[in-house]
């Protein structure tokens, strides 16, 4: 009888333990707290409920959240140091906001926004200008801007205007329901079932070439267009020509027509005033995001090494602490990191495109440029591709009076104190910020994998070989979440659930 107690003791003791152990919930480790590191924490929870709830741990090294997406302060104003501009159709990004209950800032500039492309001695083109706030003075001049690029340009500008319009209606196949759209296992699947790949197969060069543009649009609007640095939009909506969608508000890669077609696509998009940013910064997606996703989030806390054990992953951080990890996602370009993978890794060799982004408050120098006035500089200054050139373009982000603005200013190298004394009359504020911002595009584009090995150690940064955006990191992160769900959980998707209102005061 005391046998059979003991007995009936030690498997209650047993069973207890098996079932605790079931019941231990797997961890996700996220590298990187950007977009794409907030995303896949955010779809995770989306896409799962009971019994699928992970803990997730997401190490960023810095001691705040949001990657690429920053801000900086002059006297006391901020504005967007990284990534910029959202568009309507970044359907992700519009979910976001309005999620976290965020507010959208509008581009509301006027359509009589000046521009000048400047060849290092002369403006090679200049629209015209109206100091007049009165709307039917700023219509007027739109309309005249519009009919001046238009006899300039022809109807090469509503070639390329189609040229983007096709790759933006392929890129919103991503936005189809997941009844329908597959899960990809390589970006080259992913890019083929939307249509797209072809595009990061030839240059942007030829890809216009072949769409019927002139080599002067090519040659002055869109070599200013790609010259110009910051984190593209995604797509560009143009009903009406005018100057200002081609220019204006685009947002590129610091590089020419060389680069990949996709990549050149992207940055050619935009639209006038439909543009918009997260008003306080655009960071605040990916704070919120991790807000909502029931994470524990390790600040400037870099990891160092990455170790399969057989069943689950070992990483180090610099903190001289070690974390076990079921799943792993590094959710942070590699290219200049120093993380040691064992076993080894094999991608593809990239080098990452470098953006100087000076903010400058003071005053133009109107000598610099030959003109009689400060006031004769167009509100954005752009370039001609030529190497010799300081900067790629001057864009002004607020007037304050006509004596004192804040600048932005884009350049491939630093811009140092003697060339910006040359630039600027009044200086009273700098800050120098050096982005390692996206990859340096070519044709054809070669991919890492999303999967870094044959378990769970997978990479949302390999799409950033075909684009990089806010909007194209999220896309990426949604399948990348939705392949943990289906390789590592083996039951697919789950219905989407609530997400955990827990938050972070640090961020």
């Amino acid at each position: 009888m005391l046998t059979l107690v003991i007995l009936s003791i030690f498997l209650l003791i047993s069973t207890q333990s098996s079932s605790s152990q079931s019941e231990a919930p797997q961890t996700i480790c996220i590298i990187g707290s950007g977009i794409a590191g907030s995303s896949v924490s955010h779809f995770l929870r989306r896409y799962s409920a009971a019994p699928y709830h992970p803990q997730i741990r997401i190490f960023e090294r810095h001691a705040t959240v949001g990657g690429r997406m920053a801000t900086v302060t002059i006297s006391g104003e901020t504005f967007e140091a990284g990534a910029s501009i959202l568009h309507p159709k970044n359907y992700h990004a519009v979910e976001f906001t309005k999620l976290l209950n965020l507010t959208s800032d509008k581009d509301d500039s006027s359509s009589s926004f000046s521009l000048g492309i400047w060849d290092g001695n002369k403006f090679v083109f200049k629209t015209l200008d109206s100091n007049s706030k009165l709307p039917f003075v700023q219509k007027i001049v739109s309309i005249w801007n519009s009919v001046v690029m238009f006899f300039r340009y022809g109807l090469s500008l509503f070639r390329m205007s189609n040229f983007v319009e096709v790759t933006v209606n392929s890129f919103l196949k991503y936005y189809e329901s997941i009844e329908s759209r597959p899960i990809f296992e390589t970006v080259e699947d992913m890019l083929k079932w939307a249509g797209l790949y072809n595009l990061t197969t030839r240059t942007l060069q030829e890809e216009l070439v072949d769409a019927g543009l002139s080599p002067l649009l090519i040659q002055e609007l869109v070599t200013d267009i790609m010259a110009r640095s910051s984190k593209p939009s995604l797509f560009l909506h143009l009903k009406h020509i005018q100057w200002k969608p081609y220019v204006i508000t685009r947002i590129n890669y610091g590089q020419n027509v060389s680069m990949s077609g996709l990549a050149g696509a992207v940055s050619l998009a935009g639209s006038g005033g439909d543009l918009w940013s997260v008003k306080g910064g655009n960071w605040q997606m990916a704070a919120g995001l991790i807000n909502r996703s029931d994470v524990i989030l390790h600040l400037h806390e870099e990891i160092e090494s990455i170790t399969f054990l057989g069943e689950s992953y070992e990483l180090n951080s610099t903190k001289e602490k070690s974390y076990l990890c079921d799943v792993t996602v590094v959710a942070t370009p590699l290219d200049e990191l120093n993380i040691r993978f064992s076993p080894e890794i094999s991608i593809p060799e990239r080098k990452l495109q470098h953006t100087y982004a000076t903010f400058v408050r003071g005053l133009l120098n109107h000598a610099y440029f030959g003109l009689d006035a400060a006031s004769d500089i167009p509100e954005l200054v752009g370039t001609m591709e030529d190497p010799g050139l300081p900067f790629t373009c001057i864009s002004v982000l607020k007037e304050h009076n006509e004596k004192d603005m804040t600048y932005k200013i884009f350049s491939r190298h630093p811009m140092t104190d003697d060339l910006l004394d040359d630039l600027f009359s009044i200086r009273s504020e700098t800050i120098r910020i050096n982005w390692g911002a996206y990859p340096h595009y070519h044709a054809p584009e070669t991919f890492a994998p999303f999967m870094l090995d044959s378990r769970h150690l997978y990479y949302v940064n390999a799409f950033e070989n075909a684009a990089s955006t806010m909007e194209t990191s999220a896309v990426a992160a949604e399948n990348i979440a939705r392949l943990i769900l289906s390789r590592f959980f083996g039951g697919g998707l789950i219905r989407p659930t609530t997400s955990s209102n827990m938050s972070h005061k640090e961020l």
